[in-house]
């Protein structure tokens, strides 16, 4: 039975779809969602010289980051299911490596998230965060792939 459930999400329709199955999953469990969202604030740009500088959105990141989270945790509520979320800043590090992270810091029955499910080239070129999670992860991870 599952009791904590995290769900990463960044609101493309891929996220959502995990989103929509930790809620079902929740509701029938009883069980307790946190959203998960990872603000980069690493931006590389080369300036005038070639050299390469940071750039900070990271205000910008996390207003964007809040607005999804408030979105999910609206659906979660109208379902009935207990929810809180957390952002997490991160200066270029990988998505996976944070969510594994988050299952440390609470401690997570169960990771559930949206995957696009890629292979070969495509895959390849893009990573794979889930994978990695799957790879690394102590506890069940369940991947809820999109049509596209």
């Amino acid at each position: 039975m599952y009791k904590q459930i995290l769900c990463p999400v960044d609101g493309s329709k891929t996220s959502n779809y995990g989103m929509l199955e930790a809620i079902n999953i929740a509701k029938v469990h009883h069980a307790k969602v946190r959203f998960f969202h990872v603000v980069d604030t690493y931006f590389p740009i080369l300036d005038a010289n070639g050299d390469f500088n940071v750039l900070y959105l990271a205000d910008i990141q996390r207003s964007q980051g809040e607005k999804i989270l408030k979105a999910a945790e609206d659906i979660a509520l109208q379902s009935e299911v207990s929810v809180e979320s957390v952002i997490v800043e991160s200066i270029g590090e990988r998505v996976s490596t944070l969510i594994i992270k988050q299952v440390e810091e609470w401690p997570a029955d169960l990771i559930v998230m949206g995957t696009h499910g890629l292979r070969g080239f495509a895959r390849f070129m893009m990573g794979s965060d889930a994978d990695a999670v799957v790879k690394q992860s102590h506890v069940p991870v369940l991947l809820v792939k999109t049509n596209t």
